[in-house]
């Protein structure tokens, strides 16, 4: 569905992510972990078109994508949330998530339609039905991760990348997020996540990659990833070696 080759991107001196390779198959959830700064949001926002490679390519079913702006990314079923939450702190949630149906994918849409969709996708990720006119300001950071799920969610992704969804959840919202996660690839959406929660990524993920300082240094199911010993010492520590 997508493919990865040879993926390299460089912020002045700073190699950000180094000749990674990564395939990504239809209906799974991909877990990508990894030390902070290892690359995992420069990988994502490389694949969404927020940044260009300096080298490599980025295949969707086939057509190399590098080169793609991130509005047409986005129309051809790609889309991404983000750990930065309050990008239009003067819209309401409605409106911020009425973006991504009107202008995501392409297709035609009226405002009522718009809006109507907006309500139903901030309802499907549990964002409360008294705040959906509230602004962004006035949100807290779970409402607005919740907003920016809807967001994506409005655009119609095929495969949708989340960025840290589970920051500042406490355990309860957290095992919503992950019942939401495995509801959102039963509706056949494919789920490309970036998390440090363990106990999460191990939990939903049918394949593991994992990055440190730029590169791929291993990739596998939960139980191959949490024995490799690249792995142990560079992220996950002794308390997870067997």
């Amino acid at each position: 569905m997508l493919e990865v080759h040879n993926i390299s991107k460089k912020f002045g001196g700073l190699v950000a992510v180094n000749n990674v390779d990564m395939s990504v198959r239809e209906g799974e959830i991909l877990g990508l972990v990894g030390p902070n700064g290892a690359g995992k949001t420069t990988l994502l926002n490389l694949i969404s078109g927020i940044y260009r490679s300096d080298g490599g390519s980025i295949l969707y079913h086939g057509e190399d994508i590098s080169r793609l702006s991130m509005d047409r990314i986005c129309k051809k079923g790609i889309a991404k949330t983000f750990q930065q939450t309050s990008s239009f702190p003067g819209m309401t949630a409605r409106e911020c998530v009425m973006i991504g149906s009107l202008f995501g994918n392409g297709r035609r849409i009226s405002m009522d339609s718009a809006e109507e969709e907006a309500a139903m996708h901030l309802e499907r990720v549990g964002f409360p039905r008294d705040g959906i006119d509230k602004p962004l300001a006035n949100l807290n950071v779970i409402e607005l991760r919740r907003t920016q799920l809807a967001r994506a969610l409005a655009s119609r992704p095929k495969i949708l990348l989340l960025d840290e969804l589970m920051t500042g959840l406490n355990p309860s919202e957290g095992t919503e997020a992950i019942g939401l996660i495995h509801d959102l690839r039963e509706s056949g959406i494919t789920i490309v996540m970036i998390e440090h929660v363990m106990r999460v990524i191990l939990g939903v993920s049918d394949r593991i990659v994992v990055l440190d300082h730029g590169e791929k240094i291993a990739e596998g199911s939960p139980d191959e990833v949490v024995r490799d010993r690249r792995v142990i010492e560079s992220y996950l520590g002794e308390r997870y070696a067997f």
